[in-house]
């Protein structure tokens, strides 16, 4: 199985990240978190990005707030799909870092969640590593089930009630 790497700017995007890493332990994924800045460690995260093939890793999730410009510096070194999740700020509600983070430069795509969408990037590099792990797929496609079922059951009793 791929490793997901999950990178934050700063532990304050922690109370964030943790539906990620939550989500993840929930798959049985092998992942990492760690904090790498893109201008307080510029060269920390360059050497995680350069070695996250060769270490093992199918998708990287980059989380920073403000300028947010973590998840375009580890993609800009390495191949492997990277997801981006804007941290919500106080200054702009996080619309810096949902802009930052999606407004790439062509030559350098960074997938990108919204604004504080931790699960859906944990369930997006869950997809991308399912390709070759059967056993994620099987584990996303009975999540999608049971949502599809928990929304049916919910629907009926609303028909139930409501309707004459």
């Amino acid at each position: 199985m791929k490793k997901i790497g999950i990178i934050m700017g700063s532990d304050s995007d922690l109370p964030v990240v943790e539906k990620a890493i939550n989500t993840l332990k929930e798959f049985g994924a092998e992942y990492s978190v760690n904090i790498f800045s893109a201008h307080r460690t510029p060269e920390e995260a360059r050497e995680f990005s350069l070695n996250a093939r060769s270490n093992g890793y199918g998708a990287i999730i980059c989380a920073a707030g403000k300028a947010a410009h973590l998840a375009g510096a580890i993609a800009a070194n390495t191949t492997i799909p990277v997801i981006g999740i804007p941290i919500k700020s106080s200054t702009l509600d996080g619309l810096d870092a949902l802009l930052s983070t999606v407004q790439m430069p062509s030559g350098i795509p960074v997938a990108t969640v919204a604004i504080d969408g931790a699960q859906n990037a944990a369930l997006l590099a869950l997809q991308i590593v399912g390709v070759e792990d059967s056993a994620i797929a099987k584990k996303l496609d009975e999540l999608r089930k049971s949502a599809t079922e928990k929304v049916l059951a919910k629907n009926k009793e609303i028909v139930e009630k409501y309707n004459v």
